[in-house]
């Protein structure tokens, strides 16, 4: 979302790194618009039961810059099937499923093949032989990230049809991390440097 600043100009230059800047002085009075430029992303969060890790993962994602979010299988949605606000996202996300795109689709293939067609990369994030570990992996321009179950991971359907699968390297005693702390770390990687 692009915000509208008002700065009173004595003296000095504006700058911002990875912004387009549009800017008019009238009356000493100096009007900017900006829009930051950077990595398209989306996520999509496959089976996933817990309403609170959905929320969790939308309240990240806004953070993080996700354009939009794909609800796949049984993973709840931020209103449900009758009209209602599902309580547990709204609170955990604090509002952002309300402000992220998101839809509900039965299944990930058929939207990984479509943002795929739209030059998109898509990237699970899974513990597999097959994985590359998330120090090593470059975030592409446009990337589409695939969340799993919190006990199944990635469907084997899905994994199939991903462009890369990257996995969290894992120092102590536990194999693996809830699923919305795995998501903000990856969403997060490549924006802190």
């Amino acid at each position: 979302m692009c915000d509208t600043l008002y700065i009173t100009l004595t003296t000095g230059v504006y700058f911002c790194a990875q912004t387009i800047t549009f800017y008019v002085i009238k009356s000493n009075v100096f009007c900017c618009w900006s829009v930051t430029l950077g990595v398209m992303k989306y996520l999509i969060i496959e089976n996933v039961r817990s309403a609170y890790n959905v929320g969790a993962m939308f309240r990240t994602a806004d953070g993080a810059g996700v354009t939009k979010i794909f609800l796949v299988g049984y993973t709840p949605t931020p209103i449900d099937r009758f009209g209602r606000v599902q309580s547990e996202i709204s609170k955990t996300s604090l509002g952002a499923s309300e402000t992220i795109a998101w839809e509900s689709v039965d299944t990930s293939v058929a939207v990984i093949a479509k943002l795929q067609a739209e030059g998109f990369t898509a990237v699970a994030i899974e513990q597999s032989p097959a994985a590359i570990s998330l120090k090593d992996f470059v975030v592409p321009e446009q990337v589409v990230y695939i969340m799993g179950s919190e006990v199944t991971g990635v469907t084997a359907e899905t994994l199939d049809a991903v462009d890369q699968v990257v996995d969290i390297p894992m120092l102590g005693a536990k194999e693996s991390l809830n699923v919305s702390v795995a998501a903000g770390i990856v969403m997060y990687h490549g924006l802190v440097k």
